[in-house]
């Protein structure tokens, strides 16, 4: 009986090799997840290298492809150029007439394929216009007689050095809120907006695209600007706001790049209230939303006010 219960009872041996296979059975699982998940952030690392490698080569084609005075530009290629140049500015446009595009000095930031700061670009483009040469601009700024002019209002150290970041279709993400329960939360980590938990006298600025996408990130001046979230395409809103543990306290329509109306203001206030955020006690421009008749009130002197002008 002793012998019989020996027999069919579990050794200390058979128990180690069931946990060596256990164990090894987990490594290859684990191995081969991670497998799995390093050639999935390759894709999408190699997509955006891609994406962007692309971008450049297109913009860096469509501003110095006529540089070259051995083979002259051909119209077609250059009716092709302009066409690119209007479609990369007005990207998302056909789908709202209401979107507003970026203001002209910062149109040249958008097809500049270093992206150099539109305001530090446009002083050297008023120099540009002043001297009446016959060199494009952007030849004339990095390649022709222009390429040695400093100016005391911008430095060449300073135009060369701030560029800014335009976002590629992954790192757009990274930017992402949605609008949970009335509240700002990333859409991939989950947390709540807070702004107040950021840098000292900091400034968040958000964007809002024509699909109806929204992106709020901190300001860094001549670094990350509001044309930085969609690349210098349209936006239907654009401003700054402060938020505090997901909850919206104050917004206003202020960008340089994009230069938004109180109508763009409107139509942000509008997705607001449809998406659960209560306005009540939210400091929007000038003024706090009370409720929907008042504002429309408001809308409406605004509109009549603007036709008298």
């Amino acid at each position: 009986m002793n012998q019989e219960m020996d027999h069919t009872s579990p050794t200390s041996q058979d128990t180690d090799h069931d946990s060596t296979n256990a164990a090894l059975k987990l490594q290859k699982v684990y191995r081969s997840y991670r497998t799995r998940r390093r050639l999935a952030d390759s894709v999408l690392a190699a997509e955006e290298l891609w994406w962007q490698a692309i971008e450049y080569a297109r913009l860096n084609h469509s501003t110095t492809a006529f540089f070259n005075f051995i083979h002259p530009e051909k119209p077609s290629s250059r009716w092709s150029r302009i066409s690119w140049n209007a479609s990369k500015v007005g990207k998302g446009l056909v789908k709202d007439a209401k979107a507003q595009k970026l203001a002209f000095q910062h149109w040249i930031e958008a097809i500049d394929p270093r992206h150099r700061y539109g305001h530090n670009l446009s002083i050297y483009f008023d120099e540009w216009c002043r001297r009446q040469t016959q060199q494009p601009y952007f030849y004339w700024l990095d390649i022709g007689d222009g390429k040695t002019v400093d100016l005391d209002e911008c430095p060449r150290s300073r135009l060369n050095q701030e560029c800014i970041n335009y976002l590629g279709p992954q790192e757009r993400e990274c930017y992402e809120y949605k609008i949970v329960e009335g509240k700002f939360i990333h859409k991939q980590t989950g947390n709540a907006l807070d702004t107040k938990e950021q840098t000292s006298g900091s400034k968040w600025i958000f964007v809002m695209s024509v699909c109806n996408k929204l992106y709020a990130g901190e300001k860094r001046k001549g670094m990350f600007h509001h044309s930085s979230f969609l690349a210098g395409g349209v936006t239907l809103a654009a401003g700054r706001l402060v938020v505090e543990c997901g909850k919206l306290k104050s917004v206003s329509a202020y960008s340089g790049h994009y230069r938004p109306t109180d109508e763009n203001l409107s139509i942000f206030l509008a997705f607001l209230q449809k998406s659960g955020v209560k306005l009540e006690d939210v400091k929007a421009g000038n003024f706090r939303y009370r409720n929907q008749q008042s504002y429309d009130a408001e809308n409406l002197v605004h509109e009549k006010h603007n036709s008298l002008r």
